[in-house]
């Protein structure tokens, strides 16, 4: 009688890009904003000074929506309406995961894209399905990588690659 095989579920493998410069840091956000969409919910994980918030900026000017980005991190979240919403949060200086569900995380997914700046802290809090970008600095530049959670980030990261380019 023939043995059952099962498959083994294996994470999907990141996606790196280097980015030499803040600009390019700014292009590659510009790239992804033009394929997000409402329901979105981007991670972003680096140290101080990494370039998540240079990343949001250029997410912003691809998603086309209005307002400078600056860093949330004295206010939480800084709403910025386009024909998507952007929900740029900052949980740098939450003490629970949970305050970020109390902030209102899931009405903001209802409505458009979260972009979380320092997602570690609040992992809990986040659907199981938010593309991970972790930004780190090189002797060069950045590294941003990009893990998803599912097939439409695979779709999305195919897209950002030709983007890139």
């Amino acid at each position: 009688m023939p043995r059952e095989v099962t498959r083994k579920q294996t994470k999907p493998e990141s996606e790196s890009f280097f980015a030499a410069c803040a600009e390019e840091t700014v292009r590659l956000g510009r790239c992804l904003g033009n394929l997000v969409q409402a329901g979105d919910c981007l991670a972003l994980i680096g140290p101080l000074g990494a370039g998540k918030t240079c990343f949001v900026s250029g997410l912003a000017e691809g998603m086309d929506v209005e307002g400078r980005v600056a860093s949330p991190s004295f206010i939480l979240m800084r709403c910025h309406p386009g024909p998507v919403y952007l929900y740029h949060a900052d949980a740098y200086r939450l003490q629970r995961a949970e305050e970020l569900d109390e902030a209102g995380l899931y009405e903001w997914l209802e409505h458009g894209v979260v972009a979380i700046e320092w997602a570690e802290k609040v992992r809990e809090s986040l659907q199981p399905d938010a593309l991970q970008i972790e930004i780190n600095y090189e002797c060069e530049g950045r590294r941003l990588s990009f893990t998803p959670a599912n097939p439409r980030h695979q779709e999305m990261l195919e897209a950002l690659r030709k983007c890139a380019g």
